[in-house]
């Protein structure tokens, strides 16, 4: 061993024994604690990262795929309830391919157009429409599968033959059922995209003609209902709270926070109405669009002894005006104009508002310095009240009962009181702690300080002392026997030298009790030896 190496190691060693009993109890824990830290951290960082194998796994593609992996012995984990089988991420992609040659998952296609890749070409036409249907329900189903919240879905269509020998052919319809997960329920827009997605994949199927139930038997959307009906209710309370809050931040800033109230209760129209209109316009500078002009002339010879003309009253001719020429002439004109046509198709959205009632109660020593008028025209046109429409408002000035917030406030007060004591306490006794743990520091070290300056002591040669009886003591460094006989030898040496006359009053300055304490040891050794003689 290294020379250098050596007498770090005995320098250490030497360290360690000067340590009393608490210090190498703490000295041992510190150790502890960073080697198991060093283990905590070696473990965390060596831990390989974890991805998804596979998610949404039934039970029986569950346990097969863990017998595979198993036996290729690698690491997983299972999470989502055993749904969701986690693998080390550098060996996903190889292990998926590996799974997949051996046909697993078994049901991770769930049917789709995979079943027609099996279909034989002696199938019949019936075999082809089923598997075709199959096909379909089995893509919608994975398709709302992949929705948030959905565990598992199921599709079920309806879709009626098509036949020359009928004149009107039914709408085809569809059934989902829904299984979400554990905690999660569809909301109004989840269940409008599911009809969408249904409708839409379907050729002919309107958004009306699918039903949808979840897992525990309630009916999320029926067959007949328009689009959107089920979201009336949310639409209606969006509305009745996005007006509540405008009013309510207004009179928030005219009567303070928690002097007032605001209700509000709409009445939306969900009917959808469409309205054609046709008008039409004459343009007398643009020249007619067809003329035709028909002029008709006769020319023939009169007979004058022949009476005609138009009966009259009493019969009696009236003479027609026509000259004995019997010339005859007639002139038609037909034009067709140029007419400005303007067709106009409306088409009314539902959601438009048919009447709403705001209701607002004000604390009356707040607003007792507020024209209600004013606060009542304010908050109208906050709320957009039409009067023509039927729309009402209600502005009243009225006492607020206080005694619930006042016993929340005192309650909250109590609860602060509290958690300020709780935390001023927690405060003393983690400074008590801390006091005790720096005063045991501080002994463990003044300890330590003192021993090692008892250990730097050094030995001081002072020759021979004469003793009371004539006899003559040979005192030899190395202890504190010595340095207290030295120390008692002192006023008695010869000729002493100044520097070890310094060195032993500085021993005694250092020292005084335990010097003390030696003197009186060699004292009594010393006058027991004497008395022996």
């Amino acid at each position: 061993m290294p020379a250098q190496l050596s007498a770090v190691l005995e320098r250490m060693g030497g360290t360690v024994k000067q340590f009393t009993l608490a210090q190498r109890t703490l000295a041992i824990i510190g150790v502890a604690v960073v080697v198991l830290g060093a283990v905590a951290l070696g473990a965390w960082m060596t831990k390989p990262t974890l991805s998804p194998l596979f998610t949404s796994l039934s039970a029986t593609d569950a346990s097969a795929v863990v017998d595979e992996l198993s036996a290729a012995g690698v690491s997983y984990e299972l999470a989502d309830g055993g749904s969701t089988v986690m693998v080390p991420a550098d060996q996903l992609y190889s292990m998926r391919l590996k799974l997949a040659a051996a046909g697993l998952p078994a049901n991770a296609d769930g049917g789709g157009y995979s079943l027609l890749d099996d279909m034989g070409m002696t199938a019949s036409e019936f075999q082809q429409e089923v598997t075709y249907q199959r096909a379909l329900e089995g893509e919608l189903s994975k398709t709302i599968s992949a929705l948030a919240g959905v565990e598992a879905a199921t599709v079920k269509l309806a879709i009626p033959e098509e036949s020359v020998f009928v004149s009107q052919t039914a709408d085809p319809t569809a059934s989902v059922f829904v299984r979400t997960k554990t905690g999660t329920s569809l909301g109004a827009e989840q269940v409008q995209a599911i009809v969408h997605l249904v409708s839409a994949g379907i050729e002919g199927m309107k958004p009306a003609d699918v039903a949808v139930v979840d897992s525990s038997g309630a009916v999320l959307s029926t067959v007949g209902a328009e689009s959107g009906v089920g979201m009336s209710g949310q639409q209606t309370a969006e509305y009745e709270s996005r007006v509540q809050v405008a009013v309510q931040a207004l009179l928030d800033r005219v009567v303070g926070v928690g002097k007032s109230a605001v209700t509000l209760t709409a009445e939306l129209d969900y009917d959808q109405t469409e309205r054609v209109s046709e008008q039409f316009s004459a343009t007398p500078d643009v020249p007619p669009l067809v003329s035709a002009t028909t002029k008709e002339e006769y020319t023939g010879r009169g007979n004058s002894g022949t009476a005609t003309g138009v009966l009259g009253p009493d019969n009696i001719a009236v003479p027609s005006g026509d000259d004995d020429s019997g010339a005859y002439s007639s002139t038609t004109e037909n034009l067709n104009n140029a007419v400005n046509k303007v067709t106009e198709q409306t088409v009314t959205a539902p959601g438009s508002v048919k009447r709403q009632s705001l209701a607002v109660a004000v604390d009356a020593t707040a607003a007792a310095k507020i024209d209600m008028a004013e606060l009542t025209a304010m908050v109208s046109a906050a709320a957009g009240i039409d009067t023509e429409r039927g729309d009402t408002v209600a502005v009243q000035r009225m006492a607020f009962d206080t005694s619930t917030a006042e016993a929340a406030q005192a309650a909250l007060s109590a609860a602060d009181e509290q958690a300020a004591k709780a935390a001023t306490a927690s405060l003393v006794r983690q400074l008590a702690i801390g006091g005790v743990v720096l005063m045991v520091v501080l002994a463990l070290a003044i300890a330590a300080a003192r021993r090692s300056r008892r250990n730097r002591r050094e030995s001081l040669d002072i020759g021979e002392l004469p003793l009371l009886g004539g006899e003559t003591l040979e005192l030899e460094g190395g202890g504190p026997d010595s340095d207290a006989m030295a120390l008692v030898a002192a006023p008695v040496v010869q000729d002493g030298s100044a520097l070890r006359r310094a060195e032993i009053s500085a021993l005694a300055d250092e020292q005084p009790a335990e010097v003390a304490d030696l003197l009186r040891g060699w004292l009594s050794s010393s006058g027991s030896s004497s008395g022996g003689r």
